[in-house]
Parts: structure tokens; sequence; C-alpha cells
């Protein structure tokens, strides 16, 4: 459900006004029983909805729509007093877009051009998120899955393909089946002709990177940029600290030694910061 709220000229900032009378213009029966009590509309109810925020639309003009939250509703005479704020998450919209999926908001033709408040039944964020979620960005040499889509049980290891890193592998699966996670390499799977597409869809199908710099492999600092700018959580962990780029040097890293005491600390370290995550 959600509040669709219209006005004749620009909305002002984070206070506005309008009239009682334009209140549950079309709006069903059934809203108006929910939402009203003896006919007078429950304000503290109605600001508990999300909010789409309106301009009167007309022919030569497209006016801009905003989604967000009234933080506060009190009757005058006459009038109700609104405070609120737009959602600094969701895109500006025109109304010329919210006419083109009016029908799944419930929202008719007639209401762009009347000073109004409605009460929708429909999820306002479902639809606006359908139709208008921004696209990705599509690089040249691989593609991301449309729409983005990450595993919260996907733990992915960017390391060389190399028997000496096997037990480092088998350390990272452990901590990660520890915290009811799957940890996968890119060896793990083919799913594309080119390698490099399986190693980005599963960094980006991911909720974790682990990205072991040891030996300044190159495919590995590649993968770590990957990660990072496709906003994954990037845990860096290395056999030797000169391994980490300087550019990387400002973040914290796991140094650990490839033997069974070293492993069992990497492991302990991994398993706090893997932790961490979890429950942020």
């Amino acid at each position: 459900m959600f509040n669709v709220i219209v006005k004749a000229r620009g909305w002002a900032d984070a206070r506005d006004t309008i009239e009682v009378g334009r209140v549950f213009e079309h709006t069903s029966d059934d809203m108006k029983e929910q939402f009203s009590n003896s006919g007078s509309p429950r304000l503290e109810a109605l600001r508990e909805l999300p909010t789409l925020f309106m301009e009167e639309s007309f022919r030569s003009k497209d006016p801009c729509a905003r989604v967000g939250m009234l933080v506060r509703a009190t009757r005058t005479t006459g009038k109700i007093n609104l405070e609120y704020f737009f959602d600094p998450d969701v895109p500006v919209l025109r109304n010329s877009q919210i006419e083109t999926v009016g029908w799944e908001l419930g929202i008719a033709n007639g209401e762009f051009t009347r000073t109004h408040w409605a009460v929708k039944e429909q999820d306002l964020f479902r639809v606006l998120f359908r139709h208008f979620k921004p696209r990705r960005s599509q690089p040249e040499v691989f593609r991301l899955e449309e729409p983005e889509i990450t595993e919260d049980v996907l733990v992915s290891a960017m390391m060389p393909f190399q028997a000496e890193f096997d037990a480092v592998h088998h350390t990272l699966k452990m901590v990660s089946e520890a915290n009811d996670l799957k940890c996968r390499r890119a060896d793990d799977i083919w799913e594309n002709p080119a390698i490099i597409q399986d190693v980005v869809s599963l960094i980006d199908k991911s909720r974790v990177v682990i990205c072991d710099c040891t030996g300044r492999n190159a495919n590995v600092f590649y993968e770590a940029g990957i990660a990072h700018t496709l906003g994954r959580e990037v845990i860096l962990i290395t056999q030797n600290p000169e391994d980490i780029p300087f550019d990387l040097r400002h973040l914290r890293y796991v140094h650990y030694l490839n033997n069974e005491e070293g492993r069992k600390t990497l492991y302990e370290k991994l398993e706090k910061r893997i932790r961490t995550i979890i429950e942020a």
C-alpha cells in the first residue's frame, strides 16, 4: 500500500499542506474504511505508508515525481500539515514514466491533473523496481547479469590454480562451511566458453570475495579490482605482505604462513572477519 499525493504546484522543502477535502479522492472504499475513523483520515496510520509525491501534469509540462515518507501529518482547520522527506536512494521520476505503469499502481489517467491525496493497495516499490531500476553499465570484455542478483551464502576464492595453494583453498572452504556458507573457485565451474566470464559471474554472485595476493598473481589483482568495483566484501590474504599492491596497502589484510599452524591462524582470522560480515 502507498499514498499518492498530487499538488498543483511543486512541493516545498520538507513541509507543505493539502486541503482535508482532497483526502481519499480516487481511493477505493476498502482503503477508505481501513484508513479512516468516522470519515476522518487516520493520519498516524497513513504516515506509515510510503508516499509518491507528484505535481499536476500539464500538456506542456512533465514534472518530477519523488518517493519518500511522511514524518508527521497534523490536521488544522480545513488543511492537513505535512512534514516529509524524499528517499535519496529512489531516483527522480517523471509523471510520464508513472503514467506508463499507472494501471499497475492503480492510478487512473485523470489523477495526474488534479490535486488530491489517494491511498492505493498496490506495492509501490515492487512496481518501480521492476520497471525503473537503473540498468547496469555493461563492460566490453565480459557480461554482467541483469538484474544484479547475489547469493547470500556464496564465498568466492580468487587465487592461483597451483597445487601449493590446494591446502589454503581447503582452509577457505572449511571456514566458509563453518559459517553455513559455500566457497567456490573458478575452476569449480564451467558455464561459459570464456573463463573470464565464469570468474566475473562468480564474483558478481558472491557475498564475500577472498583474494590471495601471494606471488603477485596478475589475475588475482584483476579479480580483486572487479570485486571492489562491484561493491563486494573483499578480504585480502597473503603469505608475504610485500605482495600486497601499493594501491591496496591502506586496506586490512590477513598475513598467513602456508603450513599447518599458519593455516590454522588463517582459519581463525577469516572466521572472525566472515562472522562480522554476516552479523552486519
